[in-house]
């Protein structure tokens, strides 16, 4: 058979990817070598900029109505974030678990068309100039693997995964406890959720092929607490090492990796669900795009240099907030509580953690803080009704954005949008990616970043005005 694209992995990235290229009108097939999703869950936590993504899609409600709404925290320091002053769309983290994301992710892309295969693996694959032969039967413009740490697309392209082995490993046991809850005693750590805790603790064996029971977790607990406390009706135990590992390359020719195939890190701030989502977010309008045949060349190297960048901000983040939550570093746990404290520092450590921060470089000579960044969900008015920046990217395209400064001709592949604001709105012209981020701007002085309109539409739509 024959199709666009295929993706390896049904896990958010995998997803997020097929529901974004199947919105541009993308022919996709996601092969699953898993029958059916994992009883277990890995994750729980959906940050503000994954919040952010989901809604300029339309789809945010769907995970918000069905979670839990917490302060946003950076691993290892003992109180939440101070964010109440901070202007965010979703000033919080939201409590889900990735089992439910994934299903409502599947969900989303089955409505949109994307054929859903469980049960069916990436063996084998050969590329050439026009495309990738899949498993000997499927032709594809490109592959993507979002299948995992031991990623067979990442093997069989041959891209390397250089990083850190590990060297320390923590239990994880979903399981009944009469413990305090959000509780870190004696290196336990204790995280509530329905019906039952989280409890993480660090393993004193450094040996990943020795199985996990619940009898070692006990033991290991009982040890670490100095008493007993006792644990019943597993759901999940397992390990988590603290190994750091990240792709050389995002892009091998017409094969790209993203997710946790891209990356690995501490499950510490529980980013790899968002990390996931942003990758995608990323990669998925530039590849459509590529397959439809009017991105520039250098529009699909954009995925690599804008995303290995972010990964490697959450790899060094991830890595630091295990090291605070240690039982070794209580002096500079105590110093970096300090620091949170004063003006700024809590709000960037909030930024950093949630991916709010994410900014990609759209060239030299730039200032307004919106270049870059993805843009606020301002309020307008188009035509008399009013609405919001997310709303007008829901249908994943570009969009031109034009309040009162210029009369700007209809363009190809891109909405051009003459608005009212009805929030205080620092510019008077906007050029928005699919992905949201600000790629071009006018201010109200008239000053152009990061240059003329007619190159921002060049370099990310292929477009040349009249």
């Amino acid at each position: 058979m024959r199709t666009d694209v295929v993706i390896a992995g049904a896990g958010p990235a995998g997803l997020m990817l097929a529901c974004e290229l199947a919105t541009a009108g993308v022919e996709t097939v996601l092969l699953e070598r898993e029958a059916a999703r994992p009883a277990f869950c890995r994750g729980f936590n959906l940050n503000a900029r994954s919040l952010d993504v989901l809604d300029r899609r339309g789809i945010a409600d769907r995970f918000i109505n069905e979670g839990l709404k917490v302060p946003v925290s950076f691993f290892g320091l003992p109180a939440p974030l101070d964010i109440g002053q901070l202007d965010w769309d979703h000033p919080y983290t939201l409590g889900i678990p990735q089992t439910r994301v994934e299903e409502i992710l599947e969900e989303r892309a089955v409505e949109l068309g994307v054929d859903v295969r469980r049960g069916e693996e990436i063996r084998t694959f050969e590329q050439d100039e026009d495309g990738v032969t899949v498993n000997d039967s499927i032709r594809a413009k490109y592959l993507v693997g979002c299948d995992g740490s031991r990623s067979v697309v990442r093997r069989i392209a041959g891209i390397g995964f250089p990083g850190t082995e590990t060297t320390r490993y923590v239990m994880f046991g979903d399981v009944e406890a009469d413990i305090a809850l959000g509780k870190h005693e004696g290196g336990v750590l204790v995280i509530p959720r329905t019906g039952y805790v989280r409890v993480a603790v660090a393993d004193p064996v450094l040996n990943r092929a020795e199985p996990i029971t619940l009898e070692i977790l006990q033991s290991t607990v009982d040890e670490a607490l100095g008493r007993h406390v006792e644990l019943a009706n597993p759901r999940w135990v397992t390990r988590f090492g603290n190994a750091v590992r990240q792709a050389e390359r995002y892009r091998s020719g017409r094969v790209l990796l993203a997710g946790d195939a891209a990356h690995i890190h501490p499950p510490a701030g529980a980013q790899g669900v968002n990390l996931a989502i942003a990758d995608a977010m990323n990669l998925g309008w530039k590849l459509a795009a590529a397959v439809q045949g009017w991105a520039t060349p250098e529009l699909l190297d954009t995925y690599h240099s804008e995303r290995h960048a972010a990964g490697a901000r959450v790899l060094m983040h991830t890595q630091a907030q295990a090291l605070l939550g240690g039982d070794s570093v209580g002096p500079l746990r105590e110093l970096f509580v300090e620091l949170s404290e004063l003006d700024g520092v809590g709000k960037y450590l909030a930024e950093l953690v949630t991916g709010v921060e994410t900014c990609y470089p759209m060239g030299e000579f730039t200032s307004h803080a919106w270049l870059g960044r993805m843009a606020p969900d301002v309020a307008v008015a188009v035509d008399g009704r009013p609405t919001s920046v997310a709303r007008l990217l829901r249908s994943g395209r570009g969009v031109l954005l034009d309040f009162g400064v210029a009369d700007h001709p209809p363009l190809d592949r891109i909405d051009v949008i003459r608005a009212e604001p009805l929030d205080d709105v620092p510019v008077g012209a906007l050029l928005l990616r699919p992905d949201g981020h600000v790629a071009w701007l006018m201010t109200r002085d008239g000053r152009l970043e990061p240059g003329p309109l007619a190159d921002a539409l060049s370099r990310w739509f292929g477009l040349v005005p009249a």
